[in-house]
């Protein structure tokens, strides 16, 4: 393991790291503050409604990611695309066991992939809370969510 571990610090070090932007949108409270957090300290923690937005770096192997978590309130979405500048992925999450939102929450998606500069960023729907109670099995909340055609997805 010592040998592999040396190996992907001389590849880091002779072909550097890439440093990523990353959207996080969602409708408010999707969970998307608590993912951010999750991803960052490996802890889940107990979060407030974001307004305005949370960012944070970490990094993964050789890939440093800049984490933007951006309020999902309905007051705060048109604010939205002054974001988008210089993203290469968004994560869209959705609350899986909140079903009388998740039209509301394809149109959000809708408005945001349609937007030309999100036009080359890559997708990952986060179908999130399953574990509640009548939470959407994935598939069910990704056909919910997913009705359109776009660039690239990323799973």
């Amino acid at each position: 393991m010592g040998a592999a571990m040396s190996l992907s610090s001389l590849f880091g070090k002779l072909f550097g790291s890439k440093e990523v932007r990353i959207l996080m949108l969602g409708l408010d409270a999707a969970g998307k503050t608590t993912i951010l957090y999750k991803l960052k300290l490996n802890q889940t923690m107990t979060t407030i409604p974001t307004v305005g937005f949370n960012v944070e770096t970490f990094t993964y192997k050789n890939i440093k990611f800049n984490m933007w978590d951006v309020g999902g309130q309905d007051k705060i979405r048109p604010l939205w695309r002054h974001y988008y500048s210089g993203t290469q992925g968004l994560v869209f999450v959705v609350d899986s066991s909140d079903h009388a939102r998740i039209d509301e929450a394809r149109t959000e998606l809708h408005r945001i992939i349609n937007d030309r500069e999100m036009a080359d960023c890559l997708l990952l729907v986060f179908a999130n809370k399953q574990d509640i109670a009548g939470g959407m099995f994935f598939f069910s909340s990704y056909q919910s969510v997913i009705m359109l055609t776009c660039n690239s997805f990323f799973f």
